[in-house]
């Protein structure tokens, strides 16, 4: 049984889990995250996880957080710019749920509704038919993501919760999505209409780090970046905004993640 089972599921594994979780030891690890200390955890983090460091900017880095924020080269994320194609936001591994009357969207094992993700109602009410995609991000991906297309942007509603890894194993006892620290804002797009794009905070994560409040934006453009920890971007669209890619809709139909990265078309109208 390895940490994650004993801590998920067994009784004093989840007796532990709770100050594991609480926002201080959250705080603390993002302390030492961001602290000189940290350093020596960057060497074996990049074998361990086969990062090809020659496609990132490394000088001056010199505590982990700093590390895992870490930026791509320029040329190496083009960001389609095609009005009519809608683009990965960030790297990872994508999933696609169909928004039906009183919605359930089922992540491994864990079940969330639309209303109960945003925690409001109305906006919740408008994604009915829509699409929601989840973009779930492991800690060897990219962790700076971009808006999903250009508009006027809502400001950032920050939602805190329980911090929980959002590795499987824990989302057979806690459901994610409810449990998580997570951070939304509505972008008024001209070619897709209202999106909503949402970033979700895991176990240890010190930081979501959204760079503007309400602002007018441009699609590729940097929005904001996770500190350590896996993490996920969700972002909705409303019934007959766009058309994804049929390998997308197919996979996800089997349960299948499709690998994607920052910038890709995944979809848009007319596909």
């Amino acid at each position: 049984m390895n940490t994650l089972q004993f801590l998920y599921k067994t009784s004093f594994g989840r007796i532990l889990l709770k100050p594991l979780t609480a926002s201080a030891l959250s705080k603390f690890c993002g302390r030492f995250l961001d602290s000189k200390l940290s350093a020596f955890l960057i060497k074996s983090f990049v074998r361990k996880n086969h990062i090809q460091l020659e496609d990132y900017e490394t000088d001056g880095i010199t505590t982990f957080n700093q590390f895992f924020r870490r930026k791509i080269k320029d040329g190496l994320r083009p960001f389609d710019m095609t009005p009519s194609n809608l683009c990965a936001p960030c790297d990872g591994l994508l999933s696609v749920w169909n928004i039906k009357k009183d919605t359930v969207i089922p992540v491994k094992q864990s079940y969330y509704t639309v209303e109960s993700l945003l925690q409001n109602k109305e906006l919740a009410a408008e994604y009915k038919d829509g699409l929601c995609l989840v973009f779930r991000l492991c800690v060897n991906h990219y962790h700076r993501y971009a808006y999903v297309d250009s508009g006027s942007k809502g400001r950032n509603v920050f939602i805190p919760g329980v911090l929980h890894t959002v590795r499987p194993i824990a989302l057979e006892t806690f459901p994610v999505f409810i449990q998580n620290s997570r951070e939304y804002t509505v972008i008024e797009s001209a070619a897709f209409g209202t999106l909503v794009q949402m970033e979700v905070g895991a176990m240890l994560v010190g930081r979501i780090v959204n760079h503007e409040q309400e602002a007018v934006v441009t699609r590729g453009a940097e929005k904001g970046f996770f500190e350590y920890g896996g993490s996920t971007i969700i972002v909705l669209v409303k019934k007959d905004a766009i058309c994804l890619r049929a390998e997308i809709l197919e996979n996800s139909q089997r349960g299948i993640e499709t690998p994607v990265k920052m910038g890709e078309v995944i979809g848009g109208i007319g596909h």
